[in-house]
């Protein structure tokens, strides 16, 4: 998938679509050899998917048999299926030039609050009916949450990075308050059966759902006018605004958008463990935050694409995975992903400065 590096950016008043977001017809031999080839080794998306490839290849060569099975391949693709979900969100956040620290803990409280509905409704034997009520409660819980910050940050101009800290901490509170501190374990057995722990055609669906969520919203993000008024406001605000885009209530979508995903993930991940976990997601910000910017998306907005956030995501997972294989103290991936995320922003300011003098 592609996306536009946009100047103004939006449709919808007569004026000319800002360069990049205007499908380009391929003229006569364009995409001739070395075309293609310059177009591959520039993609931001090549080289992420070139790290991730040695990355694998290191820790098979030190781990043969271990890493890279069948069996660790399907565990380690549930293990970033709400990473991934919640990576779909912070693409399109971080493409306006905002961020969304809340996203672990939004996942916490739509956990929570779907499983508080299901502990009253029936329990662990409660109903199909039952189950996509407490699901639609779970994504209202995290659509609505998104829109309060989208607010926020639109309406009241407070930065995205503290509308969203604020936000974390509230989830979190809130979930604590909701619980007595204590997770809840009572989930629906045909919840866990499903989407916890089923598959269709020997593949998971925790892995469909999130790919086709990332199918989805990549094709939203790369072909549509929501997916082109992201660029737009976050390569210039002010000149979105002048082509006639409503950038607040653009802002709030996504942000909304934002909320949601961390709630369908918090459905998946209630499903998967059959219990809400609270404290075991304090640093899922930095694991989807960093699949984001490594995946090529600019801090500074106006660049990402969902390609690249799905390469992205795997990177930390699949980290971590060959440290406990190779026997390496786990905790060791938090501090190598900062780094990677501090190198990947320092990389991004590069560019920036490159394109600038260009």
């Amino acid at each position: 998938m592609t996306t536009g590096t946009t100047g103004t950016g939006g449709t919808g008043t007569g004026a000319a679509p800002p360069r990049g977001l205007t499908p380009q017809r391929p003229g006569p031999g364009r995409f001739s050899a070395g075309v293609l080839a310059k177009r591959m080794v520039s993609a931001g998306e090549t080289w992420v998917l070139a790290a991730l490839i040695i990355m694998m290849a290191i820790f098979t060569a030190l781990a043969p048999g271990k890493f890279l099975t069948t069996n660790d391949l399907s565990l380690n693709s549930q293990t970033a299926a709400p990473f991934l979900v919640m990576a779909i969100g912070e693409t399109f956040v971080i493409i306006t030039a905002g961020i969304d620290l809340s996203v672990g803990f939004v996942l916490v409280l739509s956990g929570v609050v779907a499983g508080e509905y299901y502990i009253h409704n029936g329990g662990a034997n409660a109903g199909l009916g039952t189950i996509w009520i407490g699901v639609l409660i779970g994504l209202a819980t995290g659509g609505a949450f998104g829109l309060i910050q989208g607010v926020a940050v639109a309406r009241l101009k407070m930065p995205p990075l503290i509308a969203t800290l604020a936000g974390l901490g509230i989830a979190e509170g809130l979930s604590y308050l909701i619980t007595g501190g204590h997770d809840l374990t009572t989930v629906p057995n045909k919840l866990a059966s499903s989407i916890g722990q089923g598959s269709l055609g020997g593949v998971q669906w925790l892995i469909i759902i999130s790919f086709l969520a990332t199918l989805v919203f990549g094709l939203v993000l790369a072909y549509t006018r929501f997916g082109r008024y992201t660029y737009a406001i976050g390569s210039n605000p002010e000149a979105a605004r002048r082509v006639g885009i409503n950038v607040d209530w653009h802002l709030i979508k996504v942000y909304g958008l934002s909320g949601l995903m961390a709630g369908l993930a918090g459905i998946m991940n209630l499903a998967y463990f059959s219990t809400t976990t609270i404290s075991g997601h304090p640093l899922d910000n930095l694991t989807v935050i960093t699949a984001v910017v490594i995946g090529g998306a600019s801090l500074f907005g106006g660049r990402g694409t969902m390609l690249g956030t799905l390469i992205g995501t795997f990177i930390p997972v699949l980290l971590a995975a060959g440290l406990i294989i190779i026997g390496v103290n786990q905790y060791w991936q938090y501090i190598l992903t900062g780094l990677v995320l501090g190198a990947a922003v320092y990389l991004d300011q590069i560019r920036r400065r490159l394109r600038e003098r260009a």
